[in-house]
């Protein structure tokens, strides 16, 4: 019997559909993939409506299983396809990755509208206006890349010593932080977060050896290229 086709519909700088993406390269899986361009608003189109009726990505098809949002992707991916482990392989470690990816949800995720969505929208005007609340949620960023780099004081990975769903969500938020922060625009804004490695070298070691994995490069957004 064949097995079912994974197909995993996307676009590009959707941080959530690269977290997904991510949990496809970590478990080394094939699947068709289905690039869409918002510009043309075809993640609204009849066909997405009908997989997912909000029009969002990512969406993952795998037989007759739909499956929206990212961290449901990844969960279901855990279950379907459960070498590697994302979610760990024991309660404990389950419990520590579900612990640090809710805290990312809850305290990390917020930051990126305040921080990286005038940086990348690049209105001068609009940088001006946002300043003082840029360099608040820069701030913030900091201090929750503090954390990370005491976490990584006690093994290679975010949540213990094998890499997991909280690498993902943590690793796909601190390029979108670092890309934002290398915009001509963010200079004069001070706001710390470069070079990465004299401020948290840990976290650099971690975010070099991250992209290092196999599959991982070719998740890249095309648009960053």
């Amino acid at each position: 019997m064949t097995e079912p086709t994974l197909t995993f519909y996307w676009g590009s700088g959707s941080p959530f559909a690269w977290r997904a993406m991510l949990g496809l390269a970590l478990k080394g899986l094939a699947f068709e993939s289905k690039l869409l361009q918002f510009s043309k608003g075809e993640h609204r189109s009849p066909e997405m409506l009908a997989l997912n009726p909000r029009g969002k990505v990512p969406v993952l098809v795998h037989g007759d299983v739909v499956v929206n949002e990212s961290l449901a992707i990844l969960a279901y991916l855990d279950r379907a396809f459960p070498s590697p482990p994302l979610f760990g392989s024991t309660a404990a470690e389950a419990g520590r990755v579900w612990r640090m990816v809710a805290e990312h949800d809850a305290y990390v995720l917020p930051l990126g509208p305040r921080l990286v969505r005038p940086l990348f929208i690049g209105k001068p005007e609009a940088i001006d206006e946002a300043a003082e609340d840029i360099r608040a949620a820069a701030g913030d960023v900091r201090t929750e890349l503090d954390r990370l780099e005491l976490a990584l004081a006690d093994g290679p990975w975010l949540a213990g010593a094998a890499v997991s769903a909280a690498d993902v969500v943590y690793w796909v938020s601190l390029q979108q932080f670092l890309r934002a922060a290398a915009k001509p625009l963010a200079e004069a804004l001070e706001l710390g977060l470069l070079p990465l490695e004299a401020h948290h070298p840990r976290l650099a070691a971690w975010a070099n050896r991250f992209r290092a994995l196999p599959g991982v490069e070719s998740t890249w957004p095309p648009h960053w290229t």
